[in-house]
């Protein structure tokens, strides 16, 4: 598409040419998308903008909070700090992903059990995290569960259960 600006009188005629949107396919959470992004969209903002996918949470959009956590290809990362478009034939999962029609993800029912969260903001990001924690295998103790979550950012302060709910799903070895 070709943007046209008025032209002034006494002026040559502007036109500004922007960047075209770009295919890419994704599969996010267990669903195949194609997809046209435009090059600069985050993944964050595809998940919330373009598919509606609102539990990915947008906190600080520089990637030091944790709030847009998510699991790509089994990895967490902060999805705001990654282009969509370079994701192409990548498997996202967000915490709409995690569970299933009418049941808990076990992170999801430990959150709950534990009274993991207070406001609710930071949880989606908490429990990807956790997600990706477990699969990683690197922690075993509280102290390397809180040292490995450390970049996701909780206002409430509920670290302790945070890290109680996840210390049950990996004692449990339960975590899908």
């Amino acid at each position: 598409m070709t943007h046209h600006t008025s032209p002034k009188a006494g002026t040559a005629h502007a036109s500004a040419a922007p960047m075209a949107s770009m295919g890419a396919s994704l599969t996010i959470n267990g669903t195949p998308h194609q997809l046209l992004i435009e090059p600069w969209t985050t993944l964050l903002d595809l998940l919330r903008e373009q598919l509606g996918l609102t539990g990915t949470k947008k906190g600080c959009d520089h990637g030091q909070c944790g709030a847009c956590t998510v699991l790509l290809d089994g990895r967490r990362i902060n999805s705001c700090l990654k282009l969509a478009v370079s994701l192409d034939g990548s498997e996202v999962t967000t915490v709409e992903g995690l569970g299933q029609a009418g049941r808990l993800h076990p992170l999801q029912a430990a959150f709950i059990e534990h009274d993991a969260f207070q406001c609710g903001y930071c949880t989606p990001g908490q429990i990807c995290s956790a997600a990706g924690l477990i699969a990683e295998g690197h922690a075993r103790s509280r102290e390397e569960v809180r040292e490995q979550m450390s970049g996701n950012l909780c206002r409430c302060g509920a670290y302790t259960n945070i890290a109680d709910a996840v210390l049950e799903v990996l004692e449990k070895g339960d975590a899908r």
